[in-house]
């Protein structure tokens, strides 16, 4: 009769994984309260430690992106949430990440980040050029709608300094702000629907406006790569929108260091499609977890090999 260590060591090769790829902690980068990135990811940490034997995964608020690829650079064991222009940004050691390249590889595309140009009533603006002089915040400092919006703000000719009251607020922070009166409108790049931005649409007294910006988005690709789409909001996302709201998107994607040992990321994708049931339970944008959106040209930064072997199993081939 075989020992209980060599039926364990039959059990997972037969799931086509090593024991390195278990008893281990995980760490998952993720975001502020207010947005998508930390309900979902808690969804994933309690999916991860749930199904794939010896794992211990948590996730962790962070400022955003930019913050969760210095985590994955750090040498620790992290998987990050991140946007793909941040995500490239710190592949190639450009903008925040001067100096400072970080060896990041996707495991997988997640779901579409629609960036979110905010106001209310009564705010004087119903334009992106109506931001020209207002106090505006860009995002938190860590975060990669901060990045996003310095582009935006950029295509649209302005100074970001010079031509804003400009604010470093994370989504949360920025709503409570804008119901306080001490800013005019708000840069937010998240999933649909996004609970702070819910928060403030449900408000009494406070009437929504998104403002349409999806005219910018041909020259921030001309500068930065295709990196982004024209994409709509619908009015029916938010309590208060009269219309459709015209935007700027970009996808996001799920990013480890290249030191992540192929079976370990293996395992984590793998986990991830299996169990998605369980995360769209959380949060419905992993209903956009999909295998049609794993492409080579998907994502700007390479694949993990783990992911790799993954998807050619499923007939994608990304490499």
């Amino acid at each position: 009769m075989k020992s209980w260590k060599t039926a364990l060591v039959a059990l997972i090769a037969a799931f086509g994984l090593s024991l390195a790829a278990f008893a281990q902690n995980i760490s998952i980068a993720t975001g502020g309260t207010g947005g998508v990135y930390y309900p979902m990811g808690g969804g994933l940490a309690a999916v991860l430690s749930k199904y794939v034997p010896g794992m211990q995964a948590t996730a962790e608020v962070t400022g955003g992106s930019v913050d969760n690829l210095k985590l994955v650079g750090s040498g620790k064991p992290y998987v990050g949430f991140s946007m793909s222009d941040a995500a490239q940004d710190a592949f190639k050691g450009e903008d925040k990440f001067k100096g400072h390249k970080v060896n990041v590889r996707t495991l997988m595309v997640l779901y579409p980040n629609r960036m979110h140009v905010v106001t209310i009533e009564g705010k004087g603006i119903n334009s992106f050029a109506d931001l020209k002089g207002k106090r505006v915040s860009t995002g938190s400092p860590g975060s990669a709608t901060e990045v996003m919006a310095f582009r935006l703000i950029e295509a649209a000719g302005f100074d970001k300094d010079k031509d804003l009251k400009r604010e470093r607020l994370g989504a949360a922070e920025s709503v409570n702000a804008i119901k306080d009166g001490k800013i005019d409108a708000f840069f937010w790049v998240g999933g649909l629907p996004t609970a702070a931005v819910s928060d403030l649409a449900n408000t009494p007294g406070n009437k929504i406006k998104m403002i349409d910006h999806a005219d910018l988005v041909a020259k921030m690709n001309q500068k930065y790569g295709n990196l982004y789409v024209q994409d709509v909001i619908p009015k029916e996302t938010y309590r208060g929108m009269d219309k459709d709201n015209h935007q700027a998107t970009v996808q996001n994607i799920l990013v480890a260091d290249q030191s992540m040992d192929d079976k370990t990321a293996y395992a984590i994708v793998k986990t991830i499609f299996d169990k998605k049931a369980d995360i769209v339970a959380v949060h419905k944008e992993a209903e956009n977890f999909r295998m049609e959106n794993q492409k080579k040209d998907a994502s700007p930064v390479p694949w993990h090999p783990g992911a790799i072997k993954y998807f050619a199993e499923h007939g994608i081939k990304l490499n």
